[in-house]
């Protein structure tokens, strides 16, 4: 419905006609369904933010984990290539120590923190083997970790992890360390 608004004059001699349109109800007689109320809108808005935000959150947590294994993994690599022409072992054990985790904190896994401190004078990288031995003293298992660019005086707390079943028991050693 469309209404007109009288005409008048403003005392200023012009006498042109002012019309002003107002907007009509839409015809409800064509929707379906409930209406939303306004809260319902918001909740379902903002329980489709959250879910956004869950999601993005869970693929950067994925994403960091893919990227904090990968590093870990060229580390290591790292480490067992600068190892590979080590004689006796190394020039870094006394920089070198190892510090055992317990289990309820790991899954079950035998992990030990190596404790690589840089004693020199200059800024150094490091290799570390550990040897994983049965009580017999077999080695059963060997892991590389290594730290990169540590100045005099810095420390690298890098994890070994055996992925060996708890029994038997086994024995972390470190078996090489490398200062280069």
């Amino acid at each position: 419905m469309t209404a007109l608004a009288a005409c008048g004059s403003d005392g200023g001699g012009d006498t042109s006609p002012s019309a002003t349109v107002r907007p009509s109800a839409p015809a409800t007689a064509s929707f379906t369904g409930a209406v939303p109320s306004a809260l319902e809108s918001l909740a379902a808005s903002a329980k489709a933010s959250v879910s956004a935000a869950a999601s993005s959150a869970s693929a950067r947590a994925s994403e960091f984990e893919a990227s904090v294994s990968a590093e870990v993994a060229r580390a290591g690599t790292a480490a067992e290539k600068e190892l590979k022409d080590v004689d006796g072992r190394g020039n870094a054990t006394a920089d070198v120590s190892l510090t055992g985790k317990p289990r309820a904190e790991t899954g079950g896994l035998l992990a030990v923190v190596v404790n690589i401190t840089n004693r020199s004078d200059d800024t150094a990288s490091y290799a570390v083997q550990v040897d994983f031995q049965a009580p017999d003293g077999k080695v059963v298992e060997t892991r590389y970790v290594g730290a990169e660019d540590l100045a005099p005086g810095e420390r690298a707390l890098p994890l070994a992890i055996s992925r060996k079943p708890p029994e038997p028991q086994l024995t972390a050693k470190i078996a090489k360390a490398q200062r280069y």
